[in-house]
C-alpha cells in the first residue's frame, strides 16, 4: 500500500493511534477505513475495542475530549505502546489538540513513508507495506 498524498483525518483513532500506519490496516487486502469509519471491514480487535466503544458511549470522538481523560484504559494502552513500539499515543493526542489533525497527519506521513518505494511503514513492526524493507530506509 502506497502512502497517499494526504492521510484522511478520520484515520485518527479515539485513543490517539493513526490507523493508516496500523499493521492490521496494512495487512488486509480490503483494509478498514479506520476506527471512526462506520461499516468498513475491521479486524476483530478493532470491532470490539473497549476504548472506541467508551468514547462513543460518552458522546465524544476522541478520548481527550472526555472529562476522565486519561482513564485507566488509555493509560494502560499508552504504557503498552511506549514499551512495545516506542510511540506515545498521548503525545499524538497532544499534537492533535495543539496543532490540529491535519498537521499531525502531515507529520505522520513524513515519518511513516518508506524512502525507498513510497510505501507505508507500519508503526507496529516497522516494515514497509510495499517492499518489506525494515524501517523503510
Amino acid at each position: 500500500m502506497k502512502m497517499p498524498e494526504e492521510i484522511e483525518p478520520f484515520m485518527f483513532a479515539p485513543c490517539g493511534m493513526n490507523c493508516k500506519v496500523c499493521y492490521k490496516h496494512l495487512a488486509h487486502k480490503n483494509s478498514c477505513g479506520g476506527c471512526l469509519k462506520i461499516g468498513s471491514e475491521k479486524p476483530k480487535h478493532c470491532r470490539v475495542c473497549k476504548i472506541k466503544d467508551c468514547a462513543k458511549n460518552k458522546g465524544v470522538t476522541y478520548c481527550f475530549e472526555c472529562a476522565n481523560y486519561p482513564c485507566k484504559q488509555v493509560n494502560y494502552l499508552e504504557q503498552s505502546y511506549i514499551k512495545r513500539y516506542e510511540v506515545s499515543l498521548m503525545e499524538n493526542t497532544r499534537l492533535v489538540k495543539e496543532c490540529g489533525i491535519e498537521y499531525f497527519m502531515r507529520q505522520q506521513k513524513n515519518k511513516y513513508t518508506c524512502a525507498k518505494c513510497g510505501g507505508i511503514i507500519s508503526l507496529h513492526d516497522k516494515e514497509c507495506s510495499e517492499c518489506r524493507n525494515s524501517g523503510g530506509n
